[in-house]
């Protein structure tokens, strides 16, 4: 297991826990949608940057699977909100995030040669620290009950995360970064359409727009790191190390917002901590 595909997948974790959690100051004060929207046209002058800096063959396949890529995961993220809108969070948010780290581990284990079993058993580490991470506050009493329709959500979500993993992963080696124009392109777009039919706007408020363009950047950012990580090494074991990435949110809310981090959270950032050792080996 090359040393620096594990490196390049901890830091695409790393930036994309970081954007999330600028998208979540972001929405703090104003539409989900209008945010994740405005974030992907934000990113949108960057990622322009990162396809001449990292130069490939154009595929009309690579951009038929970074397209489809695209759509798994705007899909996924309203799902996801549709999940969390039911007050649920401490359910949702593990159950998500767990499901996008073991779908493209089963789809690398099934697909590609299985790892050594030292990597393998640092990504079923990097698996259980993502849920005990994304453990959240106790439901509250006007949250909807934990029920089959939100098992449902929760569990699709993280699935087209998964997807969203696997399907960039599908692209040529020499593609550079030509599979993310698809992606950006197709989620923009259904993303627009998704606003159009709830009649959201996408004004922001002044205060956001700061937020807003460091998700932006560090999306397109962490989307480079982990397509470069998934041509270095095994699927099975960068895709559950690339999702990671609640573990960086957690800490910002630590460090920036003073938010204490629950005994099981503790548990899971020294579980990530082992499992990026371990995969390195």
């Amino acid at each position: 297991m090359p040393a620096f595909a594990v490196a390049l997948a901890a830091l695409s974790a790393l930036v994309w826990g970081s954007a999330d959690y600028c998208g979540g100051r972001a929405t703090r004060l104003a539409s989900a949608w209008a945010v994740t929207v405005r974030a992907q046209l934000a990113g949108a002058a960057l990622l322009g940057a990162v396809v001449f800096l990292f130069p490939g063959t154009l595929y009309a396949t690579d951009l038929a699977w970074g397209g489809a890529a695209g759509i798994a995961g705007i899909i996924g993220l309203v799902l996801l909100y549709q999940g969390l809108a039911t007050g649920n969070a401490a359910v949702v948010a593990p159950v998500t995030a767990v499901t996008s780290a073991v779908v493209p581990m089963i789809v690398g284990l099934v697909s590609q040669r299985v790892p050594d079993v030292v990597p393998l058993a640092g990504a079923v580490c990097a698996v259980v620290a993502i849920g005990l991470v994304s453990v959240g506050p106790s439901a509250p009493d006007h949250a909807t009950p934990v029920g089959p329709r939100v098992l449902v959500l929760a569990l699709t979500s993280g699935a087209l995360f998964g997807v969203f993993f696997v399907l960039l992963a599908q692209a040529h080696d020499d593609s550079g970064m030509w599979p993310l124009v698809g992606a950006r392109v197709c989620s923009i777009t259904v993303g627009l359409l998704f606003m159009a039919r709830l009649g959201v706007s996408l004004r922001l408020p002044a205060r956001t727009g700061a937020w807003v363009l460091a998700a932006g950047i560090g999306d397109v950012g962490a989307n480079a790191l982990y397509l470069l990580a998934a041509r270095s090494g095994p699927l099975s074991v960068v895709a559950p190390v690339a999702a990671l990435y609640p573990v960086a949110t957690v800490l910002l809310a630590l460090v920036v917002d003073r938010e204490r981090i629950r005994p099981w959270q503790g548990v899971g950032l020294a579980l990530a901590a082992a499992a990026l050792v371990l995969t390195a080996i």
